[in-house]
């Protein structure tokens, strides 16, 4: 049977048996083999919410629907720093974020798989996401967090019965700590390296466009990259199949204090050295100093006249208060979109969509009654 996803390195097909995160011949990333393709036809709205684009999924046809109702979320309209822009309120997915999208591709192929339990690591959404969607699944999940995480996050993850182990040190270590279980025989659901939900968040390109037809430019926030990625192959797919007339403008944003892909983008390779994960930040969510998407990402984005921003620390909480204020309480890793707004107002194509990825009550900080943000 033709592989559907090949290492992007040496070309090797995903093995046919096991749970490789890398490629076991060269230590590369997996990838689609071919890039999704769209076709109006095949959308079949008796499925349930992402669903409805299987036929983009590069998923094996043996591969269960596993589902908590994600996508179909809201597209909102505002004026904002003298434009107007449309809000995706992707942390309206069942366990308050994006990615739902991408782990419930994630565990349909581990179900295709016969996985039974599985080691995930995740700074809060992807393993909140992941717990939830492993229950559905009926597999075992146990989850290594930054002890720094929100406790709300790792919270959520215990409820739905993951294992949860918190890790000191930067993100990195939590990731170390997952792939040493994967060394042990466990496998390795790893919502980065693992190409599954890429296709899941390219759905938010498809619902964009059925919401509010072409877009100009699109602004997210970017940590290991595969939400801009998906998105951008949706929306190229969306291209290629003659629905869209041509690719929007889209903008990646990270927090200045751990910003590897602006840093690549701006200086080179050589900018990485002065790139680091040990400086706090609110948007934790981003704290990523590796993404493992972030040279495609660039490649992609580029070739599209796309940016990346960055946005300094105290900018980042007074932006999640601002976007409160319009009546989106989202945690502080989403709000770097609306200080990208302010920066990009005098020259992003309309319409302007910005994703609003993460609820604000999974942040670490919420002010106690009688208390207000200023």
């Amino acid at each position: 049977m033709r592989s559907l996803w090949r290492c992007s390195s040496c070309g090797a097909p995903y093995p046919e048996e096991g749970l490789p995160h890398r490629c076991p011949r060269c230590g590369g990333v997996f990838d689609r083999a071919e890039m999704p393709a769209f076709d109006p036809q095949a959308v079949d709205d008796s499925q349930p919410g992402i669903w409805r684009f299987r036929h983009a999924f590069a998923l094996p046809p043996s591969a269960p629907v596993v589902t908590l109702g994600e996508g179909r979320t809201a597209l909102v309209s505002d004026h904002v720093f003298g434009r107007d822009v449309a809000f995706k309120l992707e942390f309206t997915n069942p366990t308050g974020s994006h990615k739902d999208r991408g782990v419930a591709l994630l565990a349909s192929f581990l179900k295709s798989r016969g996985v039974t339990r599985a080691v995930e690591d995740s700074s809060g959404n992807a393993g909140a996401a992941f717990a939830a969607y492993a229950a559905r699944a009926g597999i075992q999940a146990r989850i290594y967090t930054p002890a720094y995480a929100s406790v709300l996050k790792r919270g959520q993850m215990r409820i739905y019965g993951a294992e949860v182990i918190p890790v000191e040190g930067p993100r990195s270590a939590a990731a170390e700590a997952a792939q040493h279980d994967a060394e042990q025989g466990i496998p390795y659901a790893s919502h980065a390296f693992l190409p599954a939900p890429l296709d899941g968040y390219a759905t938010i390109a498809y619902e964009i466009y059925e919401q509010m037809g072409a877009p100009g430019s699109v602004v997210a926030p970017v940590g290991h990259g595969g939400l801009l990625l998906g998105m951008a192959r949706g929306f190229l797919a969306l291209h290629k199949a003659g629905v869209l007339p041509k690719m929007p403008r889209l903008f990646g944003v990270q927090a200045l204090a751990c910003a590897p892909v602006w840093a690549v983008a701006r200086g080179g390779r050589e900018a990485l050295g002065w790139v680091t994960d040990q400086v706090p930040t609110a948007a934790e969510g981003v704290r990523v100093r590796w993404p493992v998407w972030g040279d495609t990402l660039l490649r992609t984005i580029e070739a599209y006249d796309g940016t990346f921003l960055v946005v300094e620390e105290e900018a980042i909480l007074p932006a999640r208060d601002a976007l409160a204020r319009r009546g989106f309480f989202v945690e502080p890793t989403s709000a770097l979109v609306w200080d990208a707004l302010r920066q990009i107002a005098n020259c992003a194509p309309d319409p302007i969509v910005a994703v609003l990825t993460g609820i604000g009550f999974k942040a670490p900080y919420i002010p106690p009654e009688g208390e207000t943000t200023p």
